[in-house]
């Protein structure tokens, strides 16, 4: 028996209608795919034992919350305990966050296992499997972390409880169009094959809070230590990227962090689990702002400082009039350009003091620093 619903979304519940509204911002916030794997496993699980979909079905996340999810999908295989089967599936709904998993269909496929077999997950279609170190799972386990895997325990232990099942179950967790999604994350670097990663700390995700951006950059980190390196990058772009490996040729692929504007999330979690060596690469618009003191570059929470700009112009030998000129310009980038018409090289000074900065976050950890200014098209225009 297959059916389709017509919902998918979250709804209700005391985290709110489809996805709670944030205080201040007007943007709603979304669910994670471990919460909507954990609603998927929760009614595949229920029909398993009692022949009915809850629907739709409510989970309890991590802070208490208790969101209730609508199915996609559903569908009950009958037979022997080996080959009966319940499956549900639920649309991801990321709320206002430009998640690429947003609108994505999260299957789980549940079977009987023996008694004491306790709760297995599997990888379906979509879903990557570990084959690096380094992550919070091991080589050859499906890509789903931990605190899903709680999640997902927990309430397959309730739903057995309540209708007399003994708990022991497969999980198998599939994404459509999965392993296409994946390749607009990090997975392919961090050794994650396959497809995406069922993921979420609290189940909830909160527009441009960039948790998933930070936490890719966190096991980046974790992926490169474990293989060994001792001199990781991180750049703001592609264009960055390219530049640092014509530059350090044998720097390997995981090696290099996708940093985007989070330089303070590099920094810090290097501050606590150190490499000997990290490569700053940025533009220079972008890297005058880490400069200037911030961690975050994104143009919506910080910006050029142009009379910054000319203030270290003077330090690196313009003349009053050239810094005058510097502080009016319309961009970072035309802001170099006018110094190095004049050969003042206030590419190298945005990148010592960048460096300096960087140096000031890590305090003392024990990690050298370079730093690499490019302009658009990834010619150096700064070093230290």
């Amino acid at each position: 028996m297959t059916t389709d619903g017509g919902g998918g979304s979250a709804t209700g519940g005391a985290a709110g209608g489809r996805g709670a509204q944030l205080k201040h911002t007007g943007l709603r916030s979304g669910w994670t795919t471990g919460a909507c794997a954990t609603a998927a496993t929760k009614a595949a699980y229920t029909a398993l034992l009692t022949g009915e979909f809850p629907d739709p079905v409510t989970i309890e996340l991590p802070k208490g919350q208790t969101p209730s999810f609508a199915l996609a999908k559903e569908s009950l295989t009958p037979g022997p305990e080996p080959e009966r089967s319940a499956m549900a599936a639920v649309v991801k709904d990321a709320g206002d966050d430009p998640d690429v998993t947003h609108g994505a269909l999260v299957r789980v496929t549940v079977r009987p296992l023996p008694p004491d077999s306790g709760v297995v997950f599997r990888a379906g279609p979509g879903v990557g499997t570990v084959t690096r170190p380094g992550l919070p799972l091991d080589v050859g386990e499906p890509a789903i972390n931990p605190v899903p895997r709680q999640l997902m325990r927990a309430h397959v232990a309730e739903v057995a409880a309540r209708y007399g099942g003994t708990g022991d179950v497969e999980i198998t967790v599939s994404v459509d169009h999965g392993e296409e999604i994946a390749r607009s994350t990090w997975n392919p670097r961090l050794g994650i094959l396959g497809g995406l990663s069922i993921l979420g700390t609290t189940g909830i995700v909160v527009p441009y809070s960039c948790s998933a951006w930070i936490d890719s950059i966190r096991r980046g980190v974790d992926v490169a230590r474990a293989a060994g390196r001792t001199h990781v990058a991180a750049c703001t772009g592609s264009t960055s990227e390219r530049t640092v490996l014509a530059t350090y040729s044998a720097l390997p692929e995981d090696a290099l962090l996708d940093m985007g504007d989070f330089a303070g999330a590099v920094l810090k979690y290097l501050r606590r689990h150190p490499v000997d060596r990290l490569t700053i690469c940025g533009g220079f618009a972008k890297l005058s702002k880490l400069a200037a003191g911030h961690l975050d570059l994104h143009s919506a929470r910080s910006q050029v400082n142009k009379d910054f700009l000319a203030t270290l112009a003077t330090e690196a030998g313009a003349s009053p009039a050239l810094a005058a000129q510097v502080a009016v310009a319309n961009t970072g980038l035309e802001a170099l350009r006018l110094c190095e018409s004049q050969g003042i090289p206030l590419g190298n000074t945005v990148a010592s003091r960048a460096r300096d900065e960087a140096l000031a976050v890590l305090r003392g950890a024990p990690v050298e620093v370079d730093v690499i200014c490019i302009d658009r098209a990834g010619a150096v225009v700064g070093r230290a």
